[in-house]
């Protein structure tokens, strides 16, 4: 069956070998691929029923495998209009991606080994981030770290890996006007996507207590969880 086993093709755009304009350049064909396919909207409509409202007033989140920030300037944005203070820091492996968000918001380093205490951020949120892990040993790492740090939610989304949306981005690809090399890479990234029963068992073996996993519009895998709350960070 086509897409049954998930590959394992590396993307052309996560070499760290590409310089600061190569990687600026992705993220602008990449930001156009996301106002298309509404990423930020799963964080939009599903956090505030996960958190409650009132818990929304003031969060500090932390965005893995955050690339360009754009994600966090958009829910930011978004919160401030309702009157709620919402403050992202961005991580990432990419130096160059770091340069990309404003001054002071993004910490260069490995979603694999968080640079932060127990319980420091209020919620942890990632978006397609799993697909560009080598391996399910990385995803459960990368699970079990993301639970380790927040100190009440934990939003992760990505690609789900079938048919009808990798028909989806080939025509999307092709609207968008993406370079030869993004196009090929967003295919890869939907073969390198997961299905949710597959997200369901690593964050079980991630110790991640009463997951949710679901398929969302058919296109993207979510799991949320929530943490008992435990008090400021130091």
């Amino acid at each position: 069956m086509f897409l049954r086993q998930r590959s394992t093709q590396p993307e052309l755009s996560d070499s760290l070998e590409l310089s600061f304009a190569e990687v600026a350049n992705n993220y602008r064909e990449i930001g156009r691929m996301n106002r298309f396919f509404l990423h930020a909207d799963p964080f939009q409509r599903l956090l505030p029923k996960l958190l409650g409202a009132a818990r929304c007033a003031a969060l500090s989140l932390l965005d893995v495998g955050a690339g360009d920030g754009s994600l966090g300037r958009q829910l930011e944005r978004w919160a401030t209009r309702r009157g709620w203070r919402w403050r992202v820091t961005n991580l990432d492996r990419n130096p160059h991606a770091c340069r990309l968000s404003p001054a002071g918001s993004s910490v260069t380093g490995s979603l694999l080994e968080l640079p932060f205490p127990d319980n420091h951020f209020d919620v942890v949120i990632a978006s397609q981030v799993t697909h560009h892990l080598g391996d399910e040993a990385e995803v459960v790492q990368h699970f079990r770290e993301a639970w380790r740090v927040t100190r009440e939610g934990l939003f992760l989304n990505d690609l789900h890996r079938n048919p009808a949306l990798y028909g989806l981005v080939w025509l999307s690809v092709r609207i968008a006007g993406l370079s030869p090399a993004m196009r090929k890479d967003a295919l890869v990234s939907v073969r390198r996507g997961w299905w949710v029963k597959e997200w369901r068992e690593l964050a079980a073996q991630a110790g991640i207590p009463d997951a949710r996993v679901w398929l969302y519009f058919g296109s993207r895998i979510i799991l949320q969880a929530r943490k008992k709350f435990v008090g400021a960070p130091a």
